[in-house]
């Protein structure tokens, strides 16, 4: 009991490469009104950063059963979607290479990353979850920013290649999350579920 309510407060880091916020109506069709919003923008009520701290709580709130991170269909991918902007899974590290469908509703912005990473409490890298190494989150940054610096990036919409990923790359503010019952990465929830906080990105 002690060890969850500790965890429920404990320091996640996260930092994210992102293509960024694309206004759609479905994928992977192209229309005209699609467009890259650029990554110094305030979108639909967010930095990117900020979007970035969101698809991590929206990915890490889904249970592994149904999380769209371990689905290889895109059955899954409407899984807890709302508001504007509509999250695209990725894969876990170590996982293959998967081609999904899945149809967004009209008029959703589109957010997903290319290269994403988190680290903290709540990732095995300090405490609770690794007892006695205490949680710093600028040395969770530097060593976030050190596994993904000489990481090459590519990545295309409709065929057309996308330029300047490096610039995309940002950084989310702290944040908490809330983790389900069956969570990704062996997580458990506090006896009582509610947020786990503080979490940011590195």
């Amino acid at each position: 009991m002690k060890s969850n309510q500790r965890f429920s407060r404990s320091v996640i880091a996260v930092t994210v490469v992102v293509v960024g916020l694309i206004t759609a109506g479905t994928i992977p069709r192209a229309r005209a009104d699609e467009q890259i919003i650029p990554v110094n923008a305030n979108a639909y009520g967010n930095t990117y950063g900020e979007w970035s701290a969101r698809w991590w709580q929206w990915l890490l709130s889904i249970p592994m059963a149904t999380n769209p991170n371990f689905d290889t269909t895109g059955a899954n991918c409407a899984q807890k979607q709302a508001g504007p902007v509509w999250f695209l899974a990725g894969t876990f590290v170590g996982g293959s290479a998967v081609t999904r469908s899945c149809t967004v509703p009209a008029g959703k912005a589109l957010f997903f990353p290319i290269l994403n990473s988190i680290f903290g409490a709540g990732a095995g890298d300090c405490d609770p979850t690794n007892p006695g190494v205490l949680c710093n989150l600028a040395d969770l940054r530097v060593a976030i920013a050190a596994t993904l610096d000489s990481v090459t990036l590519t990545a295309s919409i409709d065929d057309q290649p996308l330029e300047n990923l490096r610039q995309q790359r940002v950084q989310s503010p702290a944040f908490t999350i809330t983790l389900p019952v069956g969570a990704v990465f062996g997580l458990s929830p506090p006896a009582r579920t509610r947020p786990m906080s503080p979490t940011a990105t590195g």
